[in-house]
């Protein structure tokens, strides 16, 4: 079988450079291209990258689904080793709290564009 990599994971967003900036709050990664409707941040790590299209159709997700709203088509998971310090940083950073909280070890967040991402209490 032929090798597969798993390289990007690219988020829609009405607004790249503005959401890209966000992450690189957020993560502390650097952009390292930048196109006019395209931006991608690296890994300083390795790994999968982050990625910003532009999409002019995009619709803000709802979480939690539900049958008749935007879905969310996928969500961030990042470990954290201190969650309310994680926490306070991504609000600073400029995401907000989903209203429902599912877990205690986990912090579900929406960035300026609304995908929920979370952060998660690592071990």
């Amino acid at each position: 079988m032929t090798e597969l990599t798993l390289t990007t994971v690219n988020l829609a967003t009405p607004d790249p450079p503005a959401l890209a900036r966000f992450y690189e709050r957020l993560l502390g990664w650097k952009i390292t291209a930048e196109e006019p409707h395209w931006v991608k941040l690296d890994n300083p790590a390795g790994g999968v990258a982050l990625s910003f299209e532009y999409d002019r159709a995009y619709v803000r997700p709802v979480w939690p689904s539900t049958p008749t709203e935007q879905q969310m088509m996928m969500h961030l998971e990042i470990r954290v080793d201190d969650l309310a310090g994680a926490a306070a940083h991504a609000a600073e950073c400029g995401a907000t709290f989903a209203e429902h909280q599912p877990q205690d070890d986990v912090r579900v967040c929406l960035d300026p564009d609304g995908h929920p991402f979370c952060l998660w209490l690592g071990e």
